[in-house]
This record gives C-alpha cells, structure tokens and sequence, in this order.
C-alpha cells in the first residue's frame, strides 16, 4: 500500500482545478436548461442557504444575483427553521441551496420547509445524488468530482463557477467572459508560483492573519481566512474593507499580517484606502489579485485579469495554495486537520 504524503490530496486537488473549470463551462448549457425555468416565472427575490465554504459561495451569489440580475438577495439563517419553527411566506422566491456534500440536515430541513412554503427551490451541489438534491425541485450539478482532501478547494472553485454560470444563464447569458477560465486558472498558477513560496516563507511564524476585501472578493477573503485557520490552525479573520474601517483596525499593529483581495474593478478600488489605513498602523500586507501590484504592500501575488464578478474564482487559487504550504511548514498535514470532518452535519 502507498504511503500518503500530507497535504498530497489537497495539492493535487488544487492542481486540477483549471480542467475542473474548462469542464463546467463545457455544461453551460446544461445549466442553462435548469436557469431556463427560472426566467420563465421570475421571482420576486432570492434567498441562499449554506455552510462552511459554500456560504462564502452563496455570499459570492448573492452579489451576483443583486448586480446582474437586479435582484434583492439574501442569505438565510437555517436555525430558524431548524430550532424555531419559523415557516415564512415564500411564494415567488427563488430559494437556492449551496452544499458541496448534499448532506447536512440543517440545510435538507430548510430546503423542503421553502418548498412547501412556496418558493422555488435550487440545490446546488457536488453530489447529484445526495438528500439535498431529492429536497430541491430543480438541481445544478458542480461536477468537481470526488474531493479527498477535508479542506475544500477544486470544489469551492467550482462552485463559484457553476453559480455564474446559473445566474449569467437566468439574466440570458450565454458565459461569454467565462470561456478562457480553465487557461486563466493554469495561468495563475503557474505565475503565482513564486510569490505563493515567498509568502510561506514570510509567514510560517505568523500567528494572527487580518483578510480583507470589498465587493465580489469580500467572499475570497472569508473563504481565505476559512482554509488558513482550518490547516494551519492560524488565529485568522475576515473583514469587509469597509467594516474594517469602522472599529477592527484598531487592533492591527506590527504583529498583523494583512492578507488583502484586490482585483480590478470596483471592489479592488475601493481597497486602496483600507490598506493605507493598515499600512500606516504597521501591518504587513500582502496582496493577492489583479490589481496588486496597484496597492501599497510588502508582498504581491498577480491573478490573471478577468471580468470582475469572475475574478474570485481565480483568487483563491494562490490562497489555498499558501494555505496548503503554511500548514506544511508548520508541521502539519492539511489532507486530514484536527477534530475536522469532510462532511459536517448540523441542525
């Protein structure tokens, strides 16, 4: 029997991503079928429930379903459901589930309370076969195939991915600043290569990490502090640009290491105030996306450039790529993280 190295699945995983991606936007139409029946009896608004690194994935669509579609959009709290009892009026809402697993009871549970409340539901999920997909009348299937590796990576991309792909598809879309992702993902990793080695380098000693980001990549900077405290057990948090502004940066110093989003577009604009900000109080920052080398910081990683509301799906790639080499360094194996499971089920 072969001996696992760690972190082996999870560096492989990370590895397939870009034929992951090129494979999905071959299904585009697939998707669109599913979309499809959406835009003939459009909703009034939508709701998003998840866990874990799918609700980075449904914050991410959230953003999307306000911008692209002009949709109000929100993310629902399953307790509510689940330890309440709390049936609201869901009639002409689009109520869309994001689970990887298709597993976890809470999300199941609310899935079928919305159905039978009214509203239409969508799960979207890396296992067709799963409950959650039985729960929804409609299904989008990720496609990102099996995931060994605790910490997700291949399917949280994918997920992004498959997400676009659907609420491109409802507005009439036909994927179009999608087609090249699979070579812009590859691009990016290979170009990222150095400065992701670099950063481990930097920061295998740090104990306190700051990620922020503004727009679509608030969601790659949640998913970012997620994978570094889930593999290298780092004391990581996450904040908005401008919830950072309002009271948390008093606690960054000399000690902090800022890990800061900024692609271009407006989100990554709207950053160049928050890092003068940390700046001037001391952080190291390093920054990851397409506009990086555009903003103040110790150490940048470039992100091939691509529509705005596409580029989070290729900036996590250097970021569970520093995640996967931090918690190498520092002696631990991110394929199986301590007291973590691949499926977590809650209600």
């Amino acid at each position: 029997m072969t001996q696992q190295h760690p972190g082996e699945h999870m560096a492989a995983e990370i590895s397939e991503q870009p034929a992951v991606l090129a494979g999905l936007v071959e299904r585009q139409g697939e998707i669109a079928e599913v979309a499809e029946k959406i835009s003939q009896k459009p909703p009034r608004f939508a709701l998003l429930a998840a866990r874990g690194s799918s609700d980075h994935a449904a914050l991410y669509a959230k953003y999307l379903i306000e911008v692209l579609l002009g949709l109000p959009a929100g993310l629902v709290s399953p307790s509510t459901t689940t330890l309440y009892g709390a049936r609201p009026d869901l009639k002409e809402v689009l109520f869309v589930t994001v689970s990887q697993s298709g597993g976890s009871p809470d999300l199941i549970e609310v899935t079928e309370a919305a159905r039978r409340q009214g509203a239409l539901t969508v799960s979207v999920t890396n296992t067709p076969d799963s409950p959650l997909r039985a729960a929804a009348e409609l299904g989008v299937d990720i496609g990102a195939g099996l995931e060994k590796a605790v910490a997700a990576t291949k399917t949280y991309s994918a997920t992004l991915l498959a997400l676009y792909l659907f609420i491109d598809a409802v507005r009439g879309g036909k994927a179009a600043d999608a087609q090249k992702l699979g070579d812009l993902a590859q691009q990016t990793l290979d170009g990222a290569a150095e400065g992701v080695q670099r950063a481990v380098d930097r920061y295998r000693f740090v104990d306190r990490v700051l990620t922020t980001g503004r727009g679509y990549s608030y969601a790659t900077a949640l998913e970012g502090s997620l994978k570094l405290a889930e593999t290298s057990y780092l004391a990581a948090r996450a904040y908005s640009g401008a919830d950072l502004l309002h009271g948390p940066v008093a606690a960054v110093d000399g000690e902090t290491a800022v890990l800061a989003v900024t692609s271009a577009g407006h989100g990554g604009e709207a950053m160049g105030e928050v890092l003068e900000a940390v700046g001037k109080r001391g952080a190291d920052v390093l920054a990851v996306g397409s506009a990086s080398a555009d903003v103040p910081a110790a150490l940048r990683i470039p992100v091939a450039e691509t529509a705005e509301e596409l580029a989070p799906i290729l900036e996590i790639l250097p970021i569970q790529r520093i995640a996967l080499g931090l918690s190498l360094a520092r002696g631990g194996d991110p394929d199986s993280p301590r007291g973590l499971l691949k499926v977590t089920k809650t209600r």
